[in-house]
C-alpha cells in the first residue's frame, strides 16, 4: 500500500521535473511558478467534473491544451528578460511573482467555482471517483501509463523529427543554433508550452491521491525542485532519475520514520526531500546524471 503511493506519487514528480528541466536548458530560468501550473491542471480538472461531469481521467487531453496555454503565456511575460540574457536571481523573483498572481488567482477561482456548485471547491479530492482492479488502485496503473507515454512521445520528438533535432541543439548550444538557422525563440516557447502541459497533466492526477488546495503548488515545489536537483538540472534524463529518488525516498522515508515518532513526522515529509537535495549540491552539484560515470581514477 504504501509502495503503491510512493511509486504513483514519484511517477507524477518524473512529469513536474521534467516540465521543470526543460524550461531551465532552454532559457535558463528555474521555475517557481511549476507547482502551480500542476494546480492549475488540478482546478481545470475538478471544474470540468463538477460542471460538465466529465471524469478526470478523460479530462487529461483538455489539461495538456490547458496547460500548455498557461505555460506558454508564462514564457511571454518572461521573454523580455530572456531576451536581455537578465541574471538567474531575476529571473527566479519573476517566477517567484508568477506563482503569487497564479495563487491569488486560483485562490479566487475556487471561491467562484464554489458558489457555482453549491459546495466548496477550496479544498477537494478525486479518490472517491476512482476504481480498483484486485484491491490496486486505479490511479497505480493509470500514471503509470500516462508517464510512459508522454516520455515515449517526449522521446518521438526529441529523436525522431527534425523539430526535435532543433530543440536538442538549441539546449546544448542557443547560440551556434541560431548561427544554423535555428528558430531558438520557437524552441524556447515549444519548451514552455510543454511544461506546462506536462504539470497540468500531473495536476489532473494528483487529486486521487492527496487533499487540493490553492496552496498546493507552493508545498510540492521542493520536491519538484529536488527531484530535478538531485537528478541533474541540466539532464533532460535527469529528471527521471531525480522523480523516482526523491518520489520513493520522501514517502518511504516519512513513512518508516512516522511508525517511529509518530503520524505528525508526517507534516515533515519535504524536510526529506530538502536533505537530499542539499547532499546533492555538496558533495554532486551537476547532480547524478551529470557524474561522469565513464571517467576512471588514474593509477
Amino acid at each position: 500500500m504504501v509502495l503503491e503511493g510512493a511509486i504513483i506519487y514519484s511517477n507524477l514528480l518524473v512529469l513536474l521535473a521534467l516540465g521543470l528541466t526543460l524550461t531551465y536548458i532552454t532559457t535558463n530560468v528555474p521555475n517557481f511558478a511549476q507547482g502551480s501550473f500542476a494546480i492549475v491542471g488540478s482546478y481545470i480538472a475538478v471544474t470540468l467534473l463538477r460542471i460538465f461531469h466529465i471524469h478526470p481521467y478523460f479530462s487529461l487531453p483538455f489539461l495538456l491544451i490547458a496547460g500548455a496555454i498557461v505555460g506558454f503565456s508564462t514564457y511571454l511575460i518572461l521573454k523580455p528578460l530572456v531576451a536581455r540574457r537578465a541574471d538567474v536571481e531575476i529571473l527566479m523573483i519573476a517566477t517567484l511573482a508568477i506563482d503569487l498572481i497564479l495563487l491569488g488567482t486560483i485562490g479566487a477561482y475556487s471561491e467562484i467555482l464554489s458558489k457555482i456548485v453549491g459546495f466548496t471547491q477550496a479544498k477537494f479530492v478525486f479518490s472517491q471517483l476512482d476504481f480498483s482492479i484486485f484491491g490496486i488502485k486505479g490511479i497505480f496503473f493509470v500514471s503509470i501509463a500516462v508517464t510512459l507515454l508522454l516520455l515515449f512521445c517526449l522521446y518521438l520528438l526529441l529523436y525522431k523529427t527534425k523539430f526535435g533535432t532543433a530543440l536538442r541543439a538549441s539546449m546544448e548550444n542557443p547560440d551556434l543554433a541560431e548561427t544554423m538557422g535555428i528558430n531558438v525563440e520557437q524552441t524556447r516557447a515549444f519548451s514552455w508550452a510543454l511544461s506546462g502541459a506536462l504539470a497540468a497533466v500531473a495536476g489532473g492526477l494528483l487529486p486521487f491521491m492527496q487533499e487540493i488546495v490553492p496552496m498546493t503548488g507552493d508545498i510540492i515545489i521542493i520536491s519538484i525542485f529536488a527531484s530535478s536537483i538531485v537528478g541533474g538540472l541540466t539532464h533532460i534524463t535527469g529528471a527521471l532519475v531525480g522523480g523516482y529518488i526523491i518520489g520513493l525516498s520522501e514517502s518511504l522515508i516519512t513513512y518508516y520514520l512516522s511508525s517511529i515518532f509518530g503520524t505528525g513526522f508526517l507534516v515533515y515529509g519535504k524536510v526529506v526531500a530538502l536533505v537530499i537535495m542539499i547532499i546533492t549540491l555538496l558533495f554532486v552539484p551537476s547532480g547524478i546524471m551529470g557524474i561522469n560515470w565513464g571517467k576512471r581514477p588514474k593509477k
